[in-house]
Order: C-alpha cells, then sequence, then structure tokens
C-alpha cells in the first residue's frame, strides 16, 4: 500500500498544538521537526507528569539552541525509566550524575565547553523535587552563587517516588506518604515545613527564575524558550503530578497541573533579577477541595472521619499565595 500522509486537526482552547494554526503559530510539540529529545521505550508510568514535562523542555530547549544542547540528568525517576541499561530514551547528549550533585556537574560541563571556546553549545540540569529541594540543594545554591550559565530544571512530583513515595522538602501539608501516615491529629506531612527553591532561586537575584505546569504547554515552552536568552544561572521549577504516589488516575495528571494553579496552591510567575515581572493570573478560581478530592494522599480529610479544618489551613495556604503574587484577575484582588 502506497505511504499517505495523515494530516491531523485539533479544536479547543486546551489543545495541545493547535494544528489549525499556521505553522510558525504552532507549539514546538505540534511541530514535525521537533526533535523529539526522549523518545518511545522509556518506562514512565502511566500518566507520568515527569515525562511529559520533560519531553515539553528539551524539545523546546532543543529548538531554541538549534540543537546544541547537552542534559545533566540527577538521579531519580527521570533517569531510571529512561535509561534501563543498556536502553536509553534519550536523543542528544545526555549525563548521569549522582543523586545531589547533578547542579554541579551542569555547572563542570558548562565550564569545560567555555574553556574549549564551544560556549555556542548550552547546558540544561534536570532532577526531581528530591535531588533539587533536598539531597541536590547544596550544590543548586553553589551554581546560583556562582552564577554558572545553566539552566537548571525541577521537575516537582513533591515526593521521592522512585525509591518509594516518600517525603521531600517539596511535600505539601497534609499529604500522606510513606514516612508522612495519616495518623494521630496532625495526620499526613506537617504544617510548616519543606522550602520555596523558586524563591530561594529569587533571592540569589540570578538572571532568570520561573515556574510553570504540565497543563499550560505554550507557557512552559515560551519559558524555556525565554530562558536560554539569558546567559548565567537560570532556574525554571515545573509542577508534574505523578498519578502512583499521589493516588489518582493516570487520565487526571493534566487536570490536575490546572488544578493546582486554579486553587492558588501553585503560583506561576517570573523572575528576573530577583524581581517579579510576570504572573499568571488564575482565569476561574476553585476551591482547593476540588483538587485535593481526586487524590488519595488526601482521602484521610474525606470520607467518616473528615477533617474540614486542616482543608481550611490549606485553603488559607492558597489564598496566601493568591495575595502575594496577585493572582486573581485584575478587577477581583
Amino acid at each position: 500500500m502506497a505511504f499517505q500522509e495523515i494530516k491531523l486537526y485539533q479544536t479547543g482552547t486546551f489543545v495541545a498544538g493547535n494544528r489549525l494554526l499556521d505553522p510558525e503559530q504552532r507549539s514546538v510539540q505540534a511541530r514535525t521537526g521537533r526533535s523529539n529529545s526522549i523518545t518511545s521505550g522509556h518506562r514512565a508510568c502511566r500518566g507520568c507528569g515527569e515525562a511529559l514535562g520533560a519531553r515539553y523542555v528539551l524539545d523546546a530547549a532543543m529548538r531554541a539552541t538549534e540543537g546544541k544542547l547537552v542534559a545533566v540528568n540527577s538521579t531519580g525517576c527521570l533517569e531510571v525509566f529512561s535509561t534501563p541499561y543498556p536502553e536509553s530514551s534519550w536523543q542528544l547528549p545526555w549525563l548521569h550524575s549522582l543523586f545531589g550533585n547533578g547542579p554541579a556537574v551542569a555547572a563542570g560541563v558548562a565550564a569545560a565547553l567555555r574553556a574549549q571556546g564551544r560556549e555556542d553549545i548550552r547546558v540544561v540540569g534536570q532532577a526531581g523535587d528530591g535531588g533539587t529541594v533536598d539531597i541536590g540543594f547544596g550544590t543548586l545554591s553553589g551554581l546560583f552563587e556562582r552564577n554558572d550559565d545553566v539552566l537548571f530544571v525541577c521537575y516537582d512530583n513533591e515526593g521521592y517516588m522512585n525509591t518509594g513515595v516518600q517525603r521531600s522538602g517539596a511535600t505539601p501539608p497534609a499529604a500522606t506518604t510513606a514516612n508522612t501516615k495519616a495518623l494521630g491529629d496532625h495526620p499526613g506531612n506537617v504544617f510548616g515545613q519543606g522550602k520555596s527553591v523558586p524563591l530561594i532561586a529569587m533571592a540569589h537575584e540570578i538572571p532568570y527564575v520561573a515556574t510553570a505546569t504540565v497543563a499550560e504547554l505554550r507557557d512552559l515552552e515560551y519559558k524555556v524558550e525565554k530562558a536560554m536568552t539569558f546567559r548565567g544561572a537560570r532556574y525554571l521549577h515545573v509542577f508534574v503530578p505523578c498519578p502512583l504516589g499521589w493516588g489518582a488516575d493516570s487520565a487526571d495528571t493534566v487536570r490536575l497541573a490546572r488544578l493546582a494553579k486554579e486553587t492558588g496552591l501553585f503560583p506561576v510567575f517570573e523572575a528576573e533579577g530577583g524581581t517579579l515581572t510576570e504572573v499568571s493570573r488564575i482565569r476561574t478560581q476553585v476551591p482547593v477541595e476540588d483538587y485535593l478530592r481526586p487524590q488519595r494522599r488526601y482521602a484521610h480529610l474525606f470520607g467518616d472521619h473528615p477533617r474540614p479544618d486542616i482543608v481550611a489551613r490549606l485553603q488559607a495556604k492558597a489564598d496566601r499565595n493568591i495575595v502575594r503574587f496577585g493572582l486573581l484577575p485584575e478587577g477581583d484582588e
């Protein structure tokens, strides 16, 4: 049978790609010339937000650098499911680092390229929240302080999913993990722990800091490409739901990412030189309960012994973010 070109047409506000647009207006993922930096054969769970985020980020970075890119990957889910020895799903120069030294290795690669006069080749470091917020935090701070020419990307699924769903410094309050059980008067992860690496990165006053989610493809691609216009240290924090670790339906990954933003629990913004420059405002504010209920890690807040007091504390956290970052549409604040 002769080969026939198949044209795909998609419509709708949230369509990934928008193939009805002129080619130059389409997203990277809708273009036939995308690099497919992470390709078929990886072993990510169904609905994995991290695999989706990495595809968006690296394809956009490859376009922005015309294919002159090196990726350094800390140990974690992304490394494990994409490179089961002796196989690899990566189609670009890719290095595996230890759990805690990914930022340092990425900085070393950038320095080596500079020493060879190859500053046209750019470097992306990437890790999950375990390798960013916790184990790799010291080397990341060093990268920021030295202002090394690296874009470091954190794929935040709010826990150590690869090692058994343990709590990380990015695990939200009240969420259950393997070591934050739904027991006692304060079930799940305690309030007041953890840290915001985007805000810490802003405190370093590095050239560019941004947050994004896998629910807004064009926003994520835009921020990656914008980051590549800067020299020096840049940081991108991407919200990537984990169906396995969160006890959520694999079909809800994008929906949960959107709800995290629309509730105010995950502010989406940009900063340059330590100053907030752009905020992605909430289109339709929704209560945090709509985000919590589809996830088994929050099941203890509902059911036969509900905890409306804890839900109210999480709502207050979202409301604080809304005020702090000005997330509501103008006129609704």
